[in-house]
Order: C-alpha cells, then sequence, then structure tokens
C-alpha cells in the first residue's frame, strides 16, 4: 500500500514537472511576442518545404550579412571567428525597416541603444574570416516561417516578385520571434501569442 502511494506521487510529481516544462517554453515565447520591441526586415527567401512539417518559407535578412567592419571588438590577431553569440544593434531606417549599424562579439555592447534602435542576439558558428572586407552570417533563430499546408511555393515565387517583410519581436535579452509575415503592406499571416 506505501509502496503504491510512493509511485502514485512521484507519477503526480514527473506530471506536474512535465507540464511546467511545456508550460515555460510557452510563456516565454509568447512573453517575447507580447512584450519584445517590433522590428521590420526586409526577407528574401530561399526553400519552401519541409517533408515532415509541411510548408515553410527559409528566410534571409539584410542583416543575415554583418561586414566585418561594423564590429567594434574583433580581438587583436584573432583571424577567424569562435562559436559563440554576437550581438548585433538595428536601427530604424526612413522606410520602416530596420538595418544593422554595430555588432558586438561574444558581449552585448556596453552603450545602450538609442531611441530607435534594438540590440538583436544572433548566433555564430565556429569559422567566419575576421578581415577588414568580410562578411559574418549570424544564426538569429528566426530563418523560418511556417505556412498553412499548399501555400509555400506560391509565396516563395511571389517574393521573388515583389518585396516582403517580417515583422519580428526582439526581447529585453535580444531573444526574437516572428509576429507577422506582409506582403509589401498586407500582413499575410500573424503568429497567434498562444
Amino acid at each position: 500500500m506505501m509502496r503504491a502511494n510512493r509511485l502514485l506521487i512521484a507519477a503526480i510529481l514527473l506530471s506536474l514537472l512535465q507540464i511546467g516544462f511545456l508550460g515555460s517554453m510557452i510563456f516565454s515565447r509568447a512573453a517575447v511576442l507580447r512584450n519584445g520591441t517590433e522590428v521590420l526586415l526586409r526577407i528574401q527567401p530561399v526553400d519552401p518545404r519541409d517533408l515532415l512539417r509541411g510548408d515553410y518559407v527559409i528566410l534571409s535578412y539584410d542583416i543575415s550579412r554583418i561586414p566585418v567592419s561594423l564590429v567594434a571588438n574583433v580581438p587583436t590577431g584573432m583571424t577567424t571567428t569562435a562559436e559563440g553569440p554576437i550581438w548585433v544593434r538595428l536601427a530604424k531606417g526612413a522606410d520602416n525597416h530596420f538595418t544593422a549599424v554595430a555588432a558586438s562579439l561574444g558581449e552585448r555592447p556596453v552603450a545602450p541603444p538609442a531611441p530607435g534602435e534594438v540590440d538583436i542576439r544572433g548566433h555564430l558558428s565556429a569559422g567566419w574570416s575576421l578581415a577588414a572586407d568580410a562578411t559574418l552570417n549570424p544564426d538569429y533563430g528566426i530563418e523560418r516561417f511556417y505556412l498553412p499546408e499548399g501555400e509555400g511555393l506560391a509565396i516563395q515565387n511571389d517574393m521573388r516578385e515583389r518585396p516582403f517583410s517580417v515583422k519580428v519581436a526582439v526581447a529585453k535579452d535580444g531573444t526574437a520571434q516572428i509576429k507577422s509575415l506582409h506582403d509589401g503592406e498586407t500582413m499575410l499571416y500573424e503568429e497567434p501569442v498562444y
């Protein structure tokens, strides 16, 4: 009897732990979407389909290519990047799209962003050249957008003909989440908060 009670309590605790873990993942994503600073980024499509998950578009942004000349803290004598974070400061342009204006390897820039600016955190793999004329290609975790089944190829083709944008929410810790996909001024899809 005592052993059965212990097993029941252990099963309940394990269930609560799993529910709490999944709930925290959902809540953290929702918090970024709800409270993050919105930025508008120009996109370029790459591929529209995943056989296991359905239609999607792999996105590349203007901020997916960061000139090394924008990186303020390139270590002296270092010729290639180590794997780790990169912070990219984005500034709002006249067309309401954000572009990269500065970057920092490893650590967030010391100076806080000015009004109209936001810091987004990306990840660099090891081995990118740090030559003055080189370009870094960070991953921000917002490079894939899933679409309703059957719509990926049509949207990919449209992206090649006219400008599309993505509205992204950026949390204070630099984490980014896609909020919506836009065809010019028209919002095509919006991510639900929950």
